[in-house]
Order: structure tokens, then C-alpha cells, then sequence
């Protein structure tokens, strides 16, 4: 078999804004980390970075089912004995409401080198205002 290598060039890369405004967390992220790979296009490889750009919108109004709101916890040590901290995600969406969003998409992506380029293409804003108009994002429908 021959490894395909699509040239930079040839790549059709489009800028998407998705409101998140009442939509599911988990199939929220796992629609835009598709998109952030490029899994949407015929000339996906998985060894490139062949994916769009995705602007997200309303991250602090995301929306999550059963009790996940209270039950779901985000942890942060600091590196001396005891010293840990768990936040709920309500607790975290008053802190930092874009941190949710970015977390469940980055678990989502490739854990080497190209994931982390990979979610450099996304952009996540806890309000309805951006400032990526000049680049004429495609609305999309998740």
C-alpha cells in the first residue's frame, strides 16, 4: 500500500460557527473534533492536518442530561501531597465557561503533536460575539 500525502495547497479549509446554545456537550464536541480533523472531506488522512477552523459560540449555555451538572467533576492537582481540587461542571461554567467545551473536544483529538495543532483550529467564546467576521464563517447545524 502507498501512504497518500495531499499537498497544503490542495486543502479547501473553511472557517464554521456553531451556536451551542441548548445543544448536548458530549455530541457537541465529538461533531466538532470530526470537523477539526477533517474526517468530513474525501481526501481525509489521518497523518495530516487536513481539517477546518470551528468558532463556537454560547459555550456558557451548553446543556447536559440526568444530574451531570452536579455529578460530573473536573480535577486539578497541584503537586504537593493533598493537594488536590474538584470542581463541578456548574461550579466550572460560572468560572471558566469556555473550559468545559474545550476539555470534552481535546479529549476528542489525537494525544501526539497533531492534536495539539489540531485544536489550535478551534475557537471557543463563552458569549454570542467573536471577532473572526472577516473570515466569513459558514453557520452549521449540529
Amino acid at each position: 500500500m502507498e501512504t497518500i500525502f495531499v499537498k497544503p495547497k490542495d486543502f479547501d479549509r473553511k472557517w464554521y460557527l456553531v451556536d451551542a446554545d441548548g445543544k448536548n456537550l458530549g455530541r457537541l464536541a465529538a461533531e466538532i473534533s470530526f470537523i477539526l480533523r477533517g474526517k468530513n472531506k474525501a481526501y481525509f488522512v489521518p497523518h495530516q492536518e487536513c481539517g477546518d477552523y470551528v468558532i463556537v459560540v454560547n459555550a456558557e449555555k451548553i446543556a447536559v442530561t440526568g444530574d451531570k451538572m452536579d455529578a460530573k467533576r473536573y480535577y486539578r492537582h497541584s503537586g504537593y501531597p493533598g493537594g488536590i481540587k474538584s470542581f463541578a461542571l456548574k461550579d466550572m461554567l460560572v468560572r471558566k465557561p469556555v473550559f468545559p467545551l474545550e476539555t470534552a473536544v481535546r479529549g476528542m483529538l489525537p494525544k501526539n503533536r497533531l492534536g495539539r495543532k489540531l485544536f489550535k483550529n478551534l475557537k471557543v467564546y463563552a458569549g454570542p460575539n467573536h471577532p473572526h467576521g472577516a473570515q466569513q464563517p459558514l453557520t452549521l447545524e449540529i
